[in-house]
């Protein structure tokens, strides 16, 4: 097999999922990640759906019950705190931090380069330059783009394409199960809870503490809470941070200012059952995502391609943002292990890929439109359950 050099703008899951599996291949793979530091407390609580474990379960050797909490109800409250409905399914939850731990100690240090922002590439018929903040290049068979929502090459690729705010946020916080109440503890350690309401809904759920420990007490409670702001002033308040800085996508742990957590905390007591006010009262530094959509034409351009929210960008609501990223950078490596020639590679990559896309992005819009906006959320619809495709749960 020819030996490839490739490029990896952005260290995150996505990233590193297809370094690994590229490197795997027998390529010669450098990652390029602009954080001067190794990243952390990044999302929080995710999803561990298959293609999010896949390779830690199949390459590492990894136990998925070592890096994950595994739930077996879902579990829907009304405002008193009581049971509406509750159905046995099987989900899997781990954290950013521990699935990021895990894949950069699988690829090593030495080829994940910190301080290194990709700023620009220059396509050429036998290779793609990559530029750097600072004036710097290197040349690269191929380049995977995998900055993320904000992603630099998605703007400079495809200048016409415009996140689209969906109408609200997801609130986010992570409480220690010891500094919970035990009953609290006791009603949400073994399910992943909701409440839904009137244009909102939360959702609760265990995740490994920041250790990494998925042993019942030393876990954390991760909550997820959606709330509808107007586009303009509304948001745009919101999203000015702790510094005075006008943030547009997210503010990290640290960064709300201490008028809109203490609102969230007073909001929490007054509309949500105890049981889940309790978590989000407990939670020393909220924070939050906006949620947007990124629809996209395109994801393969000659020698670069886009993966993960470089790409499309859905909703939270199918817990699958890091199973699409890894889903993306197995058919990568399939389809770069079935042809050498890279451009035709990535030309037989790119239909599933969007069509993957558009069906996860379509899909979580109409979850958010039943939740937020309609009212029409039914927790009896298969739709509602975590996936990241169509077809099966």
């Amino acid at each position: 097999m020819t030996t490839t050099t490739v490029a990896v703008a952005g260290g995150s899951l996505g990233g590193l999922t297809a370094a690994l599996l590229l490197r795997d291949l027998g390529h010669d793979v450098t990652i390029y990640e602009r954080s001067a530091v190794e990243l952390e407390q990044r999302g929080a609580g995710i999803g561990f759906l298959p293609d999010s474990s896949r390779y830690l379960i199949e390459r590492v050797g990894l136990s998925l019950d070592d890096i994950s909490t595994s739930i077996g109800i879902i579990r829907y409250f009304d405002r008193r705190g009581g049971i509406t409905h509750e159905l046995r399914h099987r989900y899997h939850f781990s954290s950013w931090n521990t699935v990021y731990r895990h894949l950069l100690s699988a690829f090593g240090r030495d080829r994940y380069l910190l301080g290194r922002e990709v700023v620009g590439r220059d396509e050429h018929d036998d290779h793609v330059t990559v530029r750097f903040a600072g004036g710097a290049s290197v040349d690269a068979d191929l380049l995977v783009c995998a900055d993320g929502v904000g992603s630099t090459f998605r703007r400079q690729l495809m200048p016409d394409v415009r996140h689209q705010y969906a109408g609200y946020v997801g609130w986010r916080g992570m409480a220690r199960e010891s500094d919970l109440h035990p009953d609290t503890v006791r009603q949400l350690g073994d399910a992943i809870s909701y409440y839904v309401y009137a244009n909102s809904h939360i959702l609760v759920y265990p995740i490994p503490g920041l250790d990494g420990s998925v042993v019942p007490g030393e876990r954390l409670i991760n909550f997820v809470w959606y709330r509808n702001y107007l586009d303009g002033d509304d948001i745009g308040d919101l999203l000015l941070d702790v510094g005075g800085v006008q943030r547009e996508i997210s503010l990290p742990p640290g960064a709300v200012r201490p008028e809109h957590a203490a609102e969230l905390r007073a909001t929490a007591v007054a509309r949500l059952p105890a049981v889940l006010s309790d978590v989000v009262v407990a939670v020393d530094e909220p924070f939050l995502q906006v949620v947007y959509d990124v629809e996209i034409p395109q994801m393969a351009f000659g020698r670069t391609c886009l993966v993960g929210d470089a790409g499309f960008v859905a909703r939270p609501h199918a817990a699958a943002g890091t199973a699409k990223a890894a889903a993306n950078a197995w058919a990568l490596a399939d389809a770069l292990a079935a042809n050498p020639d890279i451009p035709q590679a990535l030309a037989a990559w790119e239909p599933g890929q969007l069509a993957l896309g558009r069906q996860l992005l379509e899909r979580t819009q109409r979850l958010g439109a039943r939740s937020q906006f309609l009212g029409t959320w039914d927790p009896t619809d298969p739709d509602v359950l975590f996936r990241l495709r169509e077809e099966g749960p």
